[in-house]
């Protein structure tokens, strides 16, 4: 196994189960220096508990190597992975760059454990490669992204080649897009050390747009904006005024889920957020997604001035606003 080698694929969270794995992969039968069974049995067994416990926290099921493995690569924004995302197959060197890493990969996802857990006398390794989930929800994935991951992972061992792997993986990088942007539809800020953090939410309401009676035309409006924005067209920052329960909100929750194939994303920032706009904006602007800022329940008071950072956003400075960026606030 060769995981030292990758050049593009790097720097993966939960990356230190992969060196532990392909430590033992390479050292099980090794007699002398590396020839302690009773420290290789041990490491062995705390690798099936932390191939657990990721099951327990992403909610996957089957082959717990391969989905681990699966959810590295779907994880790991570089390069080739960027480049890839929701615009698909890209020209150029990146592409025997990743091949090599693929080929790693695909030795990876065919490494038969038969010997090691003979050798070893830990046959309790089976029950990562055929294993049943609970109904416990998960606290990284909601269900459609675990059973998103869990089918690519089986795709890849259909797969007969790393050429034919690494096409999977691009269509998948095309369909979806990678890493946190990839998989989820709607994010939200949280300001840490060192800035603001752009974070999941996991479940948002399955609201459709066809589940919105009544405003068809300020409706037909939103959806034209929206469509104009995803499809590279000119579009404006909407605002949707009206009194409470008139489906303002919900008509920004289904455009998320309306849209998300499309690459649009959405980002919930609150009013005293504002002054991280301009870092939130960094980290998308050069995505090759669309995303839409939407800011709920706008309104100021007169000792208030965080109006200030939005007026600076919208009005714009010396830098171009970015065209991937709207502002939808009710």
């Amino acid at each position: 196994m060769r995981e030292v080698e990758l050049i593009v694929y790097k720097e993966f969270e939960d990356g230190g189960l992969l060196g532990d794995m392909v430590w033992l992969m390479e050292n099980y039968s090794r007699e002398g220096k590396d020839g302690n069974k009773t420290k290789k049995r041990s490491l062995l067994y705390s690798c099936i508990h932390r191939l657990l416990e990721i099951a327990g926290h992403h909610g996957f099921y089957g082959n717990l190597w391969h989905c681990y493995l699966t959810n590295l690569l779907v994880n790991n924004e570089n390069s080739y992975s960027r480049a890839c995302e929701i615009r698909g197959e890209v020209e150029g060197t990146i592409n025997l760059a990743a091949l090599h890493d693929i080929i790693i990969f695909k030795e990876l996802y065919d490494y038969d454990f038969g010997e090691m857990m003979d050798c070893l006398g830990v046959r309790e390794f089976e029950l990562v490669l055929h294993y049943d989930s609970c109904e416990q929800e998960s606290k990284v994935y909601n269900t459609r992204i675990c059973k998103r991951i869990c089918d690519l992972a089986v795709r890849f061992t259909q797969n007969h080649s790393p050429e034919e792997m690494k096409a999977t993986l691009t269509e998948f990088y095309k369909e979806y897009g990678v890493g946190k942007f990839g998989l989820h539809k709607a994010f939200r800020i949280v300001h840490g050390d060192k800035g603001a953090d752009i974070v999941p939410i996991l479940n948002i309401a399955h609201v459709h747009l066809d589940d919105l009676v009544g405003y068809e035309i300020p409706k037909q409006k939103l959806i034209e904006n929206t469509e104009a924005f995803v499809e590279g067209r000119k579009a404006n920052n909407c605002l949707l005024f009206g009194d409470a329960g008139t489906g303002k909100s919900s008509s920004i929750k289904a455009i998320a889920n309306a849209y998300y194939d499309k690459g649009l994303r959405i980002i919930e920032v609150y009013k005293h957020q504002f002054q991280d706009l301009n870092d939130v904006i960094a980290q998308v602007k050069n995505r090759n997604y669309k995303f839409i800022i939407y800011m709920d329940d706008l309104s100021f008071e007169e000792f208030e001035i965080e109006y200030k950072y939005l007026k600076a956003i919208i009005e714009g400075g010396l830098e171009k606003k970015p065209e991937n960026v709207l502002i939808y606030a009710t």
